[in-house]
């Protein structure tokens, strides 16, 4: 038995979960006395279990299913190990799995798999990314149906006005925050800095930046489950839905990304504020790569309820110096920590896929040599810009005709995806906006 399970003999079962596509976790319940068995032969679960649409239901003409039968992959523990649930009652361990091929290759259509290919290109080309992620979400009150502002457990009241940095907002959830912060140093997740943002009710939730981007990825996935799980053990939600109501701000996945050498010197940095051509490479493999990964940027029906001009999402497809209207930004501060950020991304996406995305970009700037435009200056949303598709099919349509998506992401997981989304489309056509706000509320 694991370290991790003799030293807390109070845990009696235990959860095998990994990501799909849409990032649900998708796992199973085991007696803790049969950790053993999980540690040694892993589990096993359809391929087709990572390819599910967001109901979780099987992908109706998806190869996976039943053209072959509905076969079993194997999933075997992450280097994560095991790791405690703090948002359940009785004392629960996680153990976060991902898929192989009876053979012991990795599963194509796993999304952390995905990630783990992008990082071993650049470790190839001798670079390693170092990534930090900001989550945005909303606490809500879904209980009258609409969401609306939870009240405060110390007040009573329900502000219902923007509180962008208010610590009394932050106070008006304490007793939250503080078990929130408590769970992420049990599970060891890196959370810095929170902060109460531009929507009535929504925070945000900074990761500590680091040299491995699967860890990152596994970070942000984790987070999300503990927030929402954790919400709801004190009376209320957390949705990290991309917009949960159209007067306010919409919630936000951003990333920061540096490249370094094998020694640990940080190759965008070049002493002056600028940032080095390396940088504007990266920079340029990510703005031209846009277009064709919206899908994963903003891979949900509402997501795209999210980019309305002045509202905290940028719009077109720019960059600049310290500028918050742009689709990157390079931020100010020490040169030595110079970085871009990505902020395009809703925070209803699969982190594993998003990262992948993104570093893909980079990389591909890299190894292309691209030059990137000029930085614009002043505000993106009143400029004439390129911009991604702002249409759910429109970005569908891009992201399977563009060979970056390919050479990016394996094969077989851009056919899952793609799959899946036509069938989301054709779904979602025929619900109310009633049943969407439930769905997606709830669920990413």
């Amino acid at each position: 038995m694991s370290e991790w399970l003799r030293a807390h003999p109070e845990v009696r079962t235990i959860r095998v979960a990994a990501a799909d596509l849409n990032g649900q976790a998708r796992g199973k319940r085991i007696p803790a006395r049969f950790a053993d068995r999980i540690l040694s032969e892993g589990t096993r679960f359809p391929y087709s279990v990572l390819n599910l649409d967001i109901w979780g239901e099987d992908i109706e003409d998806s190869p996976l299913v039943f053209d072959s039968g509905d076969m079993d992959g194997v999933l075997r523990p992450t280097e994560r190990g095991f790791l405690p649930m703090p948002w359940l009652e009785a004392p629960t361990a996680l153990l976060p799995i991902w898929m192989f091929r009876e053979t012991g290759e990795p599963y194509g259509g796993d999304p952390r798999h995905a990630l783990a290919a992008v990082v071993a290109r650049y470790a190839a080309a001798g670079l390693v990314p170092v990534v930090a992620t900001e989550l945005e979400f909303y606490l809500i009150d879904d209980s009258a149906g609409a969401p609306r502002v939870p009240p405060s457990p110390r007040s009573g009241k329900r502000r219902t006005g923007a509180e962008t940095l208010a610590l009394r907002a932050l106070d008006a959830f304490d007793r939250f925050f503080t078990d929130l912060y408590d769970a992420c140093e049990a599970m060891d997740i890196p959370a810095d800095t929170a902060i109460s943002e531009a929507g009535p009710g929504q925070f945000e939730i900074n990761l500590m930046h680091g040299p491995d981007a699967l860890r990152a990825a596994d970070d942000a996935w984790l987070l999300k489950l503990l927030v929402k799980g954790l919400a709801r053990r004190h009376g209320f939600a957390a949705s990290f839905m991309a917009k949960p109501y159209d007067a306010h701000a919409g919630n936000g996945f951003h990333l920061h990304v540096s490249v370094t050498d094998g020694a640990g010197r940080n190759l965008f940095a070049n002493g002056g504020p600028e940032g080095s051509a390396l940088l504007g490479r990266a920079i340029a493999g990510c703005l031209a790569a846009m277009p064709a990964q919206m899908l994963l940027l903003a891979p949900h029906g509402s997501s795209y309820d999210r980019f309305v001009p002045g509202a905290h999402a940028p719009t077109g497809i720019a960059w600049a110096y310290e500028n918050r209207t742009t689709a990157i930004r390079v931020p100010s501060g020490s040169p030595a920590a110079r970085r871009f950020e990505h902020r395009l991304a809703g925070g209803d996406i699969n982190p594993y896929l998003v990262i992948a995305a993104v570093l893909g970009a980079a990389l591909a700037g890299i190894e292309d040599g691209l030059a990137p435009p000029p930085p614009v200056t002043g505000n993106a949303y009143a400029l004439a810009l390129p911009q991604p598709p702002l249409t759910w099919q429109g970005a569908l349509d891009a992201f399977a005709a563009s060979p970056l998506t390919r050479r990016i992401l394996p094969g077989e997981l851009v056919d899952n995806y793609i799959l899946t989304k036509r069938q989301e489309i054709r779904y979602i056509a025929q619900t109310t906006p009633k049943e969407r706000m439930a769905l997606y509320l709830d669920t990413v």
